[in-house]
């Protein structure tokens, strides 16, 4: 079972914007094949870095408007946040030694 919850453009600001804790985001969609195989990447992040992490999968078909509103492009895209404010971006594979190293520097 993955500690990543899942966000939609309705939630997004109390989820994300607003929360204590820095949130990596997960912008995928269910016909990407590589947002598919990053997958057991992100759960298993999330599940190593709980209570200091918040890990959320905004899904950007059923919920466009959130990532068009921030310039995502591409999928699959990370962005952490911390404060309510990007503090980093990644698009594309990454691996779980990527990710920590991507989100490492805001926990």
């Amino acid at each position: 079972m993955s500690n990543a919850q899942d966000v939609t453009d309705d939630n997004f600001q109390a989820e994300v914007l607003e929360s204590d804790t820095p949130v990596l985001v997960d912008f995928w969609a269910p016909w990407c094949g590589p947002c598919r195989a990053m997958a057991p990447a992100v759960d298993a992040l999330a599940e190593e870095m709980a209570g200091k992490l918040k890990v959320v999968k905004h899904n950007t078909q059923d919920s466009p408007a959130t990532p068009t509103n921030l310039g995502i492009m591409a999928i699959p895209t990370m962005v952490v946040f911390k404060g309510g404010q990007e503090v980093g971006r990644h698009t594309g594979m990454m691996s779980v030694d990527d990710l920590r190293g991507l989100v490492g520097p805001h926990v």
